[in-house]
């Protein structure tokens, strides 16, 4: 069941808001273009970025709407153990990267003249076909991840400013497309930087109101405790154990599911990913030194703990805000969960014969659910099993687990509206920040990386690569509404993970083996990335029940399971990174040391340690 709350109406003010916001955009853009004197700073922002505007970019074009909508809702399921996702976005995403990815990436791109992520590695390892393999990937799946963040800010548009989705999704599409093809990278990064402060101020007050809502910090996270009961009599098969627990660890048996999912799709799919990212790695291709990467780290640490932080804590606190102060559901007590909380599944059938229970709110409106669990609160008697009741019932029956719509129906039902405007120019911020950096990318790889590979006689004409790049982002842009109009509820999560969890292991072994080891050949980074690219694809479309379900060819093969290891417990919901990344980190070391290493004088250009 999906239950909404009253949209705000747009008045005046707000209206004056989001303009000047847009204009502010505009002229960001505006400014970009007006900077933008060449390739060098079309492309990398001329490699003098300042390192608050670096970080907040990072961040920004990092955290999206995926990580507040999408996996906020998921967090709505699952519960606090998506935190671990936080740490390993911080220590990996932000550390990791900065410290030990970053100044090396910067030194030998600028010894490359590379600007793009696929030319860093086409020219670390004198290969046009690993350049041109890069770009292909890069320009055929940011779609993917873009059409995610899209949906993720277009969820919370349509529902505050009471708006057709597809109009939305639409008229927002054609906004960001608009300032990333006139802009280029200089006009990304300002406006990112400007988003990334609101996208901060606006999660700090979301974080606090929450809290307030809910009782208070300890209040708050002890009447999320106190809710296991419900969380393992709905989800208890699966292996859910509380939403302040972590799913129960095991294998072979299908109440160890959860962990799986959770652990190798949300928390190591991303956690990792995030390495292989080319929309975040170009970024440390713009500073002018170590120095100001290692300035930037406690920005990009505190950005990260805040936005993403926030939204998993948020999440799962809302199913205390559901059973304290939603909807009051009238229905039939069915049997007590936990007498002593108050917990019970209850349910109003029809008649004695109806197959679909039917639960009504407190305005008489029918919802039909199978069954539905409720809280009662303040000391009321209990009610028996049998009895007409009245209850509240956690935030997964105000969503029917479409996980994508729970945070904008959180917010808009549980905060004042001057609040849903500002937490609109939130996720405006960040959609509109990753989608700009996702489709600089996507236009650099289909110029830069596939159409000069393709046509080295036309490289080197400015005037003709950047049509290239903006015609490139122009159909990024078109593919990943489309598949936007196509998506289905949980889109938002999947599709992210997915993508980190393709990219991971296609290109992380080539790139960290690029940087550091000298023994890393040719021949390696072409097997590496081949083999990662193609098992990830082959354990998507064969073995992984969620997105098997969807591409369809497991059902043909095997008359109609989801799976082929279907039956085979735990291995349908496992991540492919945890197959993919080995088998191409394997394939890289192996093939290294069975082929002819690259030139000395190469390698020595490569890995020079002078200043640039």
């Amino acid at each position: 069941m999906t239950i909404l709350a009253e949209t705000h109406h747009v008045g005046l003010w707000e209206t004056i808001v989001i303009i000047c916001y847009l204009a502010v955009l505009g002229y960001l853009g505006w400014l970009g273009y007006h900077r933008t004197r060449g390739a060098t700073d079309y492309l990398i922002a001329g490699r003098r970025t300042h390192p608050f505007v670096m970080a907040m970019s990072y961040g920004a074009t990092f955290i999206s709407t995926s990580a507040i909508v999408g996996f906020g809702g998921v967090a709505g399921r699952v519960g606090m153990s998506l935190l671990w996702l936080v740490f390993l976005n911080i220590f990996v995403g932000i550390f990791i990267a900065f410290v030990f990815l970053g100044g090396r990436t910067r030194r030998m791109s600028h010894h490359l003249d590379a600007h793009t992520f696929p030319e860093l590695l086409g020219r670390r390892f004198q290969s046009r076909a690993v350049q041109l393999i890069g770009g292909l990937i890069i320009f055929f799946f940011v779609p993917l991840y873009a059409a995610a963040v899209l949906l993720g800010g277009v969820h919370f548009i349509a529902e505050q400013l009471a708006v057709d989705a597809n109009i939305a999704l639409l008229v927002f599409s054609v906004i960001v497309a608009a300032y990333v093809i006139v802009g280029g990278l200089k006009g990304v990064m300002y406006t990112d930087a400007l988003q990334g402060t609101i996208m901060f101020f606006g999660m700090l007050i979301l974080l606090i109101s929450t809290y307030v809502a809910v009782g208070g910090v300890v209040g708050g996270h002890q009447s999320l405790t106190d809710l296991s009961g419900l969380a393992e009599h709905q989800m208890g098969a699966g292996g859910h154990a509380g939403w302040t627990s972590m799913p129960r660890f095991g294998w072979g048996d299908p109440q160890y599911n959860l962990w799986w999912v959770v652990v190798s799709t949300l928390t190591l799919g991303v956690g990792i990913g995030v390495l292989a990212q080319p929309q975040l790695a170009v970024r440390f291709m713009t500073v002018h030194s170590q120095k100001e990467l290692n300035r930037a780290v406690l920005v990009g640490g505190l950005f990260i703990l805040m936005i993403p932080g926030t939204a998993y804590v948020v999440g799962s606190l809302s199913n205390v805000y559901y059973t304290q102060q939603g909807d009051i559901l009238t229905g039939r007590v069915v049997e007590t969960l936990d007498a002593d909380k108050g917990h019970v599944v209850m349910a109003l059938l029809e008649d004695d014969d109806a197959e679909e229970p039917t639960l009504l709110l407190n305005d008489g409106e029918p919802v039909e659910v199978p069954v539905v669990l409720a809280v009662w609160s303040d000391g009321a008697e209990l009610p028996q099993p049998g009895d007409i009741a009245h209850g509240r019932a956690p935030a997964l029956h105000y969503v029917d687990g479409q996980v994508d719509t729970l945070m904008p129906n959180y917010i808009t039902r549980s905060m004042p509206g001057w609040f849903g405007m500002l937490f609109l120019l939130t996720l405006l911020a960040a959609a509109m920040s990753t989608l700009s950096s996702q489709f600089h990318a996507l236009g650099t790889a289909i110029s830069r990386d596939v159409f000069e590979q393709l046509s080295p006689g036309r490289a080197g004409r400015p005037e003709s690569s950047v049509l290239v790049v903006r015609l490139g982002v122009l159909v990024g842009f078109v593919v990943a509404v489309a598949i936007g109009y196509l998506a289905g509820g949980d889109f938002i999560a999947r599709a992210t993970a997915l993508f980190f969890a393709i990219c991971a292991a296609s290109f992380l072994p080539a790139y960290i083996g690029g940087l550091y080891w000298r023994r890393m050949t040719r021949p390696a980074a072409l097997a590496s990335m081949s083999v990662g690219f193609f098992s990830s694809l082959l354990w998507l479309a064969l073995v992984k029940a969620s997105e098997a379900r969807e591409i369809g060819i497991v059902q043909i093969i095997t008359d109609g399971k989801h799976s082929i290891l279907d039956g085979h417990h735990n291995w349908p919901v496992v991540d492919s990174i945890v197959i993919a990344l080995p088998l191409s980190i394997l394939t890289a070391v192996v093939v290294s040391l069975l082929t002819k290493p690259q030139s000395e004088e190469h390698l020595d250009r490569c890995f020079r340690k002078a200043h640039p």
